[in-house]
């Protein structure tokens, strides 16, 4: 999978493809909720932001409501003052952003919630090391979860991911064949790490940065 150059948001509703997911990065203030998301949601549909209908599905994922493109998924994620949205036709895509900050208690918590492969394999690195990848597996089974629809109630166990080489491979899924499914790390920079997972074939990843006054 290659990043392309990024869409504009004047054109991107003619330029998604069924072969793509475009990701859009965006600031994020809580005061605002849902306005950004509807709004760039509705570049897509080709309507005004008013007519973006949101409803929560049984844990808490977002979907369009009756009516609108039934062919358009989407997923988001934010954290700090930071915000990714993930578009694509006829795919149910999930994304997870995290900031990069100490996790003294990293191995603690992948002991108790992630697989025993994963737990091993991050007490194996170095301690200045285990934050990050931590954060790389956690928003990694975030992303999956997000786009199975299912919450952190489903079990961080019962998917198995591993981090090499700077890649991200679903190892095991429960109840499903980890091998249908996409798992790519965003290269995004300024302390922040994030996945983008979805089931189906390969798409292209297209990266956009949306200015606070689009």
């Amino acid at each position: 999978m290659i990043a392309a150059p990024a869409p504009t948001l004047a054109n991107v509703a003619e330029h998604l493809r069924d072969d793509e997911i475009h990701v859009w990065r965006l600031d994020y203030e809580p005061s605002r909720g849902r306005a950004p998301l509807r709004a760039l949601l509705a570049a897509y549909l080709g309507v005004a932001a008013e007519q973006v209908a949101l409803i929560d599905g049984e844990h808490g994922r977002p979907a369009l409501a009756a009516g609108l493109d039934p062919t358009l998924g989407f997923n988001w994620s934010h954290s700090g003052g930071h915000a990714l949205v993930a578009i694509g036709r006829h795919v149910v895509p999930g994304i997870d952003l995290e900031r990069l900050r100490p996790r003294e208690r990293a191995l603690e918590l992948a002991r108790r919630f992630f697989c025993a492969e994963e737990a091993a394999a991050l007490a194996v690195l170095p301690e200045a090391e285990r934050g990050a990848v931590f954060l790389e597996l956690w928003t990694a089974k975030e992303a999956v979860l997000k786009a199975l629809g299912r919450g952190l109630a489903f079990g961080l166990d019962r998917l198995s991911v591993a981090s090499a080489d700077g890649r991200l491979q679903l190892r095991r899924l429960h109840g499903d064949d980890a091998g249908a499914w996409q798992l790519q790390r965003l290269a995004l920079g300024h302390g922040l790490i994030a996945a983008l997972a979805w089931r189906g074939g390969e798409r292209r990843i297209r990266l956009g940065t949306l200015a606070s006054d689009d």
